[in-house]
């Protein structure tokens, strides 16, 4: 059985004292591949370091729109250098956060349609950030349709209606271990409804532990517990989870499948 996590954190402190036992146990776990995830240039070029550095990870460069205000034009040129890089694999996380408001919503506009560009120019999938901001993000999206590369919607929060519009847009949805709580019935139906083949699995590791993990810091290896509800939740078994969510994810970031 191949597992991937689709969306971690592996270059925060968190995973500092641990960092080779949390991706030997995800390995252990079957999870192949990792994707860590950029959120400013800082985080970016450290994700690229652990590409380098460990064989079954993979990385992204971007500016999550909670660093949109500090956010330069020099950083997006850096961003942009990053996404050269040989296991860059897309550009993100990158996106609207409505619900903390971190930074100005101007600012997150601006700086995700900057981000949409260099994707674009890069020909590289997008990995977005979307809270509370489901119709922004889809206009704009929507504005940039023309994007070949397309991308996914990380821990997605929306309802059916909001799936199936991000689907038709040619775009993929994460789906994280909040589909694992007793009150997530609507990611339940999210998860229990959409195409198999255009979903992908992701910890969002250190943070949204699943259950039965709840209370711990979450890691890679975790996935297998979305996994296991994803299975549940539509009727089939893991091992058909586990294939297809991996092949959804080497097909969206240009991917090899690892071998069993």
């Amino acid at each position: 059985m191949v597992l991937t996590d689709s969306h971690a954190h592996l270059d925060m402190r968190r995973f500092d004292a641990d960092r080779d036992l949390v991706i030997g146990r995800a390995l252990s776990a079957g999870v192949k591949q990792i994707i860590t995830i950029g959120i400013d240039t800082g985080s970016s070029l450290k994700g690229i370091a652990l590409s380098k550095k460990y064989h079954c990870v993979f990385a992204t460069a971007g500016i999550h729109p909670h660093n949109a205000d500090k956010a330069s034009h020099r950083d997006l040129s850096e961003i942009a250098l990053l996404a050269r890089q040989k296991k860059a694999v897309a550009i993100g996380e990158i996106g609207l956060d409505f619900y903390r408001n971190l930074s100005s919503r101007k600012k997150q506009r601006e700086l995700f349609r900057q981000q949409l560009v260099i994707a674009q120019s890069h020909d590289l999938p997008v990995v977005i950030h979307d809270r509370e901001a489901h119709e922004e993000v889809v206009e704009i999206l929507s504005s940039f349709s023309g994007n070949r590369s397309k991308g996914v919607i990380h821990c997605f929060s929306g309802d059916y209606d909001l799936a199936e519009s991000v689907l038709a847009m040619g775009y993929y949805i994460s789906i994280s271990g909040t589909v694992t709580l007793k009150n997530a019935a609507q990611i339940q139906q999210v998860a229990a409804g959409i195409p198999l083949d255009r979903m992908l699995l992701e910890t969002d590791a250190p943070f949204l532990t699943p259950l039965p993990r709840r209370g711990q810091r979450n890691e890679p290896s975790f996935v297998v517990y979305t996994a296991q509800k994803l299975a549940e939740l539509r009727g089939i078994s893991l091992e058909e989870v586990a294939q297809q969510t991996s092949a959804n994810t080497c097909r969206l970031f240009n991917l090899s499948l690892p071998p069993q």
